[in-house]
């Protein structure tokens, strides 16, 4: 028998070869041992379904999604650049800020002199936030350590979240995210650095699966992102790469050449970019919350993206600078307002496509049988909805693994 049987819902399975929502009506989805194991309309089951499994659960007047997946995030970190947001309202400009002492070197300083515990509990809000909102897999960056210790700290709590919550991390280090002070004009050298310190601690103790860096005129050029991607390709790590942002750096050529999972950002990414990330069966990762909260004007090329059938993710950029939002289905408006995407787009963008942005596609990101038990049921009649309310709409349960999500977790101190 199954373990348990939801039954009556409208369910958007998301399947990777289903159109727009692979969306069933009067649908049940079964799971045994943490699996999903059978979905469909219940009325191809050709036994009474209370001979079917162990529990059954009534479904009727809800809608059943896959486990949302945030598949770029920098919610690691301490402290928050509030009084930034103020000053550039106010008018101040990102220079006269930075020589303030504010930007991401802020951040840096917060997250560098904040403890284990400090920086856990801090993050442990922000996680427990996309949890409470529909959210079952995440992809958690490094990168504002930028120190060998701060950086490894970072990764150090990522892992611990990852033990004490109901959720799936997927950790990242974010090699080459700015340039420390004590580098100034030295880019090379910073590169080394990491190469050489860094990254094999982080390979050595297991901390990160794959290997980012921003790609672009205020951070690092090709050849040095090359240099990275060369070390982290010998440890069989996988990379992707913060890609044509504010201008073409061809960023996203050399993502594709190392086979990179995902580009992201991308508004100003070229056809030739988009073709490689064809040719490399690469995701799109676009990032609504930092366009928005930087009032930037020059949108990612959806239609290129569609002409070349590139799967495109949509992510939340959590992070204290130019994205600090933990609201996937904001997100998931906010792309559909601002850049015109479809509603089934939107959610395949959270669903799907950000399993694939990961890496974990084969086990995540959509229902079907085999896959791992991991949906959410939310009291809406059809899943244009979730993308209609600005963000308003709250899981009414949440299955992470075939049970029931909680999050309550240890307190750093308690570890």
């Amino acid at each position: 028998m199954w373990d348990k049987l939801w039954y009556g819902a409208t369910i958007a399975t998301c399947a990777a070869n289903a159109k727009d929502y692979g969306l069933l009506k009067n649908a049940g989805i079964a799971i045994k041992d943490n699996k999903i194991v059978w979905v469909g309309n219940i009325n191809e089951l050709s036994s009474d379904i209370h001979s079917l499994a162990h529990e059954l659960i009534n479904a009727e007047g809800m809608t059943i999604t896959p486990g949302l997946v945030d598949c770029h995030t920098h919610l690691v970190y301490a402290g928050n650049r509030a009084n930034e947001f103020a000053m550039r309202l106010h008018g101040a400009t990102y220079q006269q800020i930075a020589e303030q002492g504010g930007g991401i070197l802020s951040t840096v300083n917060a997250t560098q002199q904040a403890s284990f515990d400090e920086l856990y509990n801090q993050s442990a809000v922000r996680l427990q936030q996309l949890i409470a909102n529909g959210v079952t897999t995440v992809e958690i960056k490094s990168g504002y350590g930028l120190t060998a210790a701060a950086e490894i700290k970072q990764l150090e709590v990522v892992k611990k979240l990852a033990q004490n919550y109901p959720i799936t991390i997927s950790p990242t280090f974010l090699a080459a995210h700015a340039l420390p002070p004590e580098y100034k004009n030295r880019a090379d050298d910073y590169i080394n650095y990491v190469c050489e310190e860094t990254l094999p601690h982080i390979i050595k103790n297991k901390l990160a699966d794959t290997v980012d860096a921003f790609c672009e005129k205020i951070a690092f050029t090709p050849t040095q992102v090359e240099r990275i991607f060369i070390e982290a390709k010998k440890y069989g790590l996988a990379v992707k790469l913060h890609a044509e942002q504010l201008s073409d750096s061809e960023g996203t050529q050399l993502a594709a050449k190392y086979g990179a999972l995902s580009a992201d950002h991308l508004e100003f990414v070229s056809e030739a970019g988009i073709a490689a990330m064809a040719k490399n069966n690469m995701t799109a990762v676009l990032l609504p919350g930092a366009f928005y909260f930087l009032r930037e004007t020059h949108q990612p090329p959806i239609e290129l993206l569609r002409k070349y059938h590139i799967p495109i993710a949509i992510a939340t950029d959590c992070n204290p600078g130019t994205s600090p939002t933990t609201s996937l289905t904001l997100m998931m408006n906010m792309a559909s307002v601002l850049w015109r995407m479809t509603p089934e787009e939107a959610l395949r963008g959270v669903t799907i496509n950000a399993a694939k942005a990961l890496g974990l596609n084969k086990t995540h990101g959509s229902l079907e049988v085999n896959k791992v038990a991991d949906f959410v049921l939310w009291k809406i009649n059809h899943p244009d909805e979730l993308i209609y309310n600005i963000g308003s709409v709250q899981p009414e349960c949440i299955i992470k693994n075939g049970k029931c999500s909680r999050i309550k977790a240890k307190k750093g101190n308690d570890i």
